[in-house]
């Protein structure tokens, strides 16, 4: 904790908290407005696609000391969605329209963020980046138990209150913004020659592979994350479930990824990096495919419980191994890439499996995540490795 000030964290906390209460909301104002569920992939999709091209680009702009004017840029971009989301969502295109524009302000600040993390002392990068997720993770669960405020006894929740309540979190997020960039202990080390973004990238093959493996984890673990998000409303719907039970559900998932991520530390050292990557991915595709099952809530929010502590692990530690395995001075450039291939993953996944459920429901969305998550998790076994695991 000594190398980042906890301005970062409450960034971070505040960053995570108005991502978890808007796009769950997204989900229910477009079936508010009549959009089949077999289109709410596109409304995740649209979160991804400038990301997707972007990151790398931010990546090598972080690497080169930007990251204020980024956080900046970032918090104002957010601000405009929620303005749009709360007065201006009369048609699934508006929705996709703001949904665009969060995602661009929020690859702008997690960029900036992690990039300040993976400065840190190298030693301790596995605590370090599991307690940046840990307060992310704070806000991913306080964010959805809002829904289950708004929500009541009702399917749909007052969708209103909840753009109202994003837009009052990202105003505190542009706060902690300004504390974190006049904080001393938040000034970036950035090396003098940082080069171009072809130099960045060019890397020896085996680190390279590392890389890339890592990244292929980390892409499907968040998309399985946002199908979740997205497509547990759709889910409750389909079953009666009120809104309320899908926001607490949405919240335990959030705390038992947080308490997952406080022993991130002492689990590399006992079990090794590699293997909690394997292990949690592939635990990941059989409790997401528990999910398929029309179960009592309680078993439903016993599998979910565990789905947050298995899909806790692998992010943080994906974020450990590019940053080990990247040169001096492209280690945000790398982390950008990831955030590239997460966002693909997050463009196209949701919007494929949701077209390809079209016929299941919602509950073919988890068959086919799980499915998904299962594949990686073999190609990942076999791969045998993902680089330093000091």
């Amino acid at each position: 904790m000594k190398q980042w000030p906890w301005s970062l964290l409450i960034h971070a906390f505040f960053l995570q908290l108005t991502i978890y209460i808007v796009r769950p909301t997204t989900a229910y104002r477009a079936l508010e407005i009549g959009v089949e569920p077999a289109l709410l992939g596109l409304v995740s999709t649209s979160f991804a696609v400038l990301p997707l091209f972007a990151a790398v680009l931010l990546g090598r702009a972080s690497d080169r000391g930007h990251d204020g004017k980024m956080l900046i840029c970032g918090a104002g971009l957010m601000l405009l969605a929620g303005m749009g989301f709360l007065l201006w969502t009369p048609s699934l295109f508006l929705l996709i329209v703001w949904n665009i524009t969060l995602g661009l302000g929020h690859v702008l600040c997690v960029v900036a963020e992690q990039g300040r993390v993976a400065r840190g002392e190298r030693a301790k990068l596995d605590s370090a980046f599991g307690v940046y997720t840990f307060a992310g993770s704070a806000g991913q669960a306080l964010g959805p138990a809002l829904i289950a405020v708004a929500g009541g006894s009702a399917t749909i929740p007052d969708t209103d209150f909840l753009f109202t309540a994003y837009l009052v979190g990202t105003v505190c997020l542009a706060v902690a913004t300004v504390f974190m960039l006049r904080s001393p202990r938040a000034v970036a080390v950035v090396p003098r020659r940082a080069g171009s973004l072809r130099q960045a990238l060019r890397t020896p093959r085996s680190t390279r592979y590392s890389i890339l493996a890592a990244m292929g984890v980390s892409m499907m673990v968040l998309s399985a994350i946002d199908l979740l998000t997205v497509y547990l409303p759709a889910l409750a719907v389909e079953r009666e479930i009120p809104a309320s039970t899908v926001g607490l559900l949405l919240s335990l998932r959030a705390v038992t990824t947080m308490a997952s991520r406080t022993v991130i530390g002492p689990l590399v050292r006992r079990f090794g990096r590699n293997p909690l990557i394997i292990g949690s991915t592939a635990a990941s595709a059989l409790l997401i495919g528990a999910l398929v099952p029309p179960w009592d809530t309680w078993v439903l929010a016993v599998v979910i419980a565990l789905v947050g502590v298995t899909l806790g692990i692998g992010q943080p530690l994906t974020m450990t191994t590019i940053t080990l395995a990247a040169s001096p001075g492209t280690s945000s450039t790398w982390l950008g890439l990831r955030l590239s291939a997460n966002r693909l993953g997050q463009s196209t996944i949701p919007a494929a499996v949701g077209l390809l459920a079209a016929t299941s429901g919602a509950a073919g969305v988890f068959a086919l995540t799980a499915a998904a998550m299962a594949a990686v998790s073999v190609v990942s076994m076999r791969t045998q490795r993902y680089g330093p695991h000091e």
